[in-house]
């Protein structure tokens, strides 16, 4: 299989999930959409609205790209304005339900590991304090619970073991 980017982010998120995605165009277009230094964590496909597209995880949004010949659509959460997130599948396919600003946006068609996935990470990253404000949790409880969430990442395939290996390190050198 081909590179589907040449930024590192992207052909990263992309190769983990090259079996699922039929979103090519929606990958090469991703660059365009992304904010300044934003980066791409995770990626799936799913139908949102009238069509199918790519789901995008990044450090500051979810975002929802659909960029067809007809019609293009995009559809962004940022991270701040989520509240919650709920998870529901079937055998195979699942729905990605996102509250944000008081209203609800369901993404369904969302293949199973990949929904698990990305709502598991989105889940950690609300449950997060925000960056800007001081953490009063001692230091060895936040390693603690980067460690439980990185194994968690790992557990449901969202990292490869070499990316756990080299964030568990990080985490670890922060002590």
């Amino acid at each position: 299989m081909g590179k589907f980017s040449d930024r590192p982010d992207i052909e990263a998120a992309a190769q983990r999930v090259k079996p699922a995605v039929g979103a090519k165009r929606e990958i090469r277009h991703l660059p365009t959409v992304l904010w300044e230094g934003e980066t791409v964590e995770m990626l799936a496909a799913g139908q949102y609205g009238n069509g199918m597209g790519l789901v995008a995880l990044t450090d500051r949004r979810l975002l929802f790209l659909k960029h067809g010949f007809m019609s293009q659509a995009l559809e962004d959460f940022p991270l701040g304005n989520i509240s919650s997130v709920q998870w529901s599948a079937g055998l195979l396919m699942g729905t990605l339900s996102v509250y944000a600003s008081g209203n609800r946006a369901d993404i369904k068609a969302v293949p199973k590991p990949h929904g698990e996935a990305l709502s598991a990470r989105l889940r950690a990253l609300l449950a997060a304090p925000p960056a800007a404000a001081p953490v009063a949790a001692a230091p060895a409880q936040d390693v603690a619970s980067r460690l439980a969430t990185l194994d968690q990442l790992r557990a449901t395939g969202a990292i490869t073991d070499a990316e756990y290996q080299d964030r568990r390190t990080a985490i670890l050198s922060s002590i």
